[in-house]
């Protein structure tokens, strides 16, 4: 099938051929169909399948742009993938002019409360922030036509059902209800049941719980030897780029830090960071700027980084799903991939449970040699040397036709869309078709311009004025 055959409008097409979608995934070849004919859907299916599309696709498609009231919900465990979500979700509805908005905890209530007042036309929320939110009113409900359950199961393991079910009895009764799982818990199926209408079932089995393009191999290793087999394999092995997970924030911590002392190239993430620092961190990491990156299972799951050649499980995940999750982050797009995994001599009963979950033994190799780590090194230490190559972002084709201005005025100055609007058209050739979304704050404002002409528009803005007045207008930074 493509793309094509699902009736969907020419901008979604736009956006989605820019992105590099070439052909739908056996998940969005089921659910897009389906979305679009008003079905409630239930959708079990591993991570990696490309379900986010499968749901954001038709949802894009069947936005009114002109309602300026939040039309979807989607829900979701983590903060990460709140924001992985809302910027699919930006990215496939950017020529149709969809705004879509994330709200977490640990950011700012106000920000977020500002973000919702303007038109928003999607909101991906974890569940505990996006309930605090309708109960201080910041969040308008009487508007919802869709409900997006995503990674049901892990808002479960979280201990979340009880938000998302108190959220769901707030809902109107009539929308139309997605929920998208990798497995299908008791407690999940009685949630379906409740609050779903007639759903239609959609498994999409995988040939095998994991990919035949991961090499996996494990070491039996003391504790206290872990660290001096992680250097001696990195040498070794001398991945272009990898994850080192680890169970607890406390070991991030240690390994990250020992490995900037002997100078490899990484950084961290965990739970315990701020929230800004972690996106900043796992944006630089998708963009090359360093080799390893070392994590707890905050980046395991849904999170989406191409390219990603080695995962290293420091540490044995405590569940044994968690296993299928972390080393999904290599493997990807087709391309092979290698996990290595260190168990120590006392943890033999959770690796057999893994190695069950699995349906195979994960072949045990001997500590690598005094001379083959030698042998090895110089060729790491010399890629390590390198300046890294920067990854071409998914977007960069989709960003090559828009250009995003900044402007020093905003609600404070009472600047609205129709003064900005009305600036362009003016003084410029530009269409309204050209002019994307339009984001105004208190004391600043963002415009996306399309279709390559960014440059004609910033020239015309930054000569002219906006309401009379004088305005500074320039590119946005990155």
């Amino acid at each position: 099938m493509r793309f094509e055959d699902f009736k969907i409008g020419q901008d979604i097409l736009k956006s989605i051929k820019n992105i590099g979608y070439e052909k739908p995934s056996k998940v969005q070849e089921k659910v897009i169909p389906l979305v679009m004919e008003e079905e409630d859907v239930i959708v079990k299916s591993q991570t990696g399948s490309g379900k986010t599309a499968a749901f954001a696709i038709p949802v894009c498609e069947k936005i009114e742009v002109e309602d300026n009231e939040a039309q979807v919900l989607v829900l979701t465990p983590t903060r990460e993938l709140a924001v992985q979500i809302k910027e699919d979700i930006s990215n496939i509805g950017r020529f149709k002019r969809i705004r879509c908005t994330a709200i977490f905890g640990k950011q700012p209530m106000d920000t977020q409360k500002k973000e919702l007042k303007q038109r928003v036309h999607i909101v991906v929320g974890t569940p505990g922030r996006t309930l605090d939110h309708i109960k201080r009113g910041n969040l308008e409900l009487e508007n919802i036509k869709f409900l997006i359950l995503d990674e049901a199961d892990e808002m479960l393991n979280m201990g979340f059902i009880e938000e998302v079910s108190e959220i769901i009895e707030r809902l109107p009764s009539k929308r139309q209800n997605m929920l998208f799982s990798a497995t299908m818990p008791e407690a999940i199926e009685n949630l379906a049941k409740k609050y779903m209408k007639r759903p239609v079932k959609v498994e999409i089995t995988p040939e095998k719980l994991t990919v035949d393009k991961i090499e996996q191999k494990c070491y039996i290793i003391d504790d206290k030897n872990k660290f001096s087999l992680l250097k001696d394999l990195l040498y070794v092995e001398n991945p272009d780029t990898a994850i080192v997970f680890c169970r607890t924030k406390n070991n991030v911590d240690y390994v990250a830090s020992r490995m900037k002392s002997e100078k490899f190239s990484c950084d961290k993430i965990h739970g315990g960071m701020l929230q800004n620092e972690r996106l900043e961190t796992m944006n630089k990491f998708k963009r090359g700027e360093f080799r390893f990156l070392v994590a707890t299972d905050v980046a395991a799951r849904g999170i989406d980084i191409d390219n990603v050649t080695h995962v290293m499980n420091y540490d044995l995940p405590m569940e044994k799903e968690s296993y299928i999750h972390r080393i999904g982050r290599t493997g990807r797009a087709g391309n092979k991939g290698i996990a290595i995994t260190f168990a120590t001599p006392h943890e033999d009963r959770f690796l057999k449970e893994i190695e069950d979950y699995i349906q195979m033994e994960i072949p045990k190799f001997e500590l690598p040699t005094k001379e083959q780590v030698q042998e090895k090194k110089d060729a790491f230490l010399n890629k390590n040397r390198e300046n890294p190559t920067r990854k071409k972002e998914k977007t960069a084709d989709l960003n090559s036709e828009i250009t995003k201005i900044y402007i020093n005025a905003g609600k404070k100055k009472k600047i609205r869309p129709g003064d900005i609007v009305g600036a362009i058209l003016n003084t410029t050739d530009v269409t309204v078709e050209a002019i994307g979304v339009i984001d105004i704050h208190d004391t600043h404002s963002y415009i996306d311009i399309l279709e390559g002409n960014g440059e004609k528009v910033l020239k015309a803005l930054s000569e002219g004025t906006i309401k009379g007045k004088k305005v500074k207008v320039e590119l946005a930074s990155k």
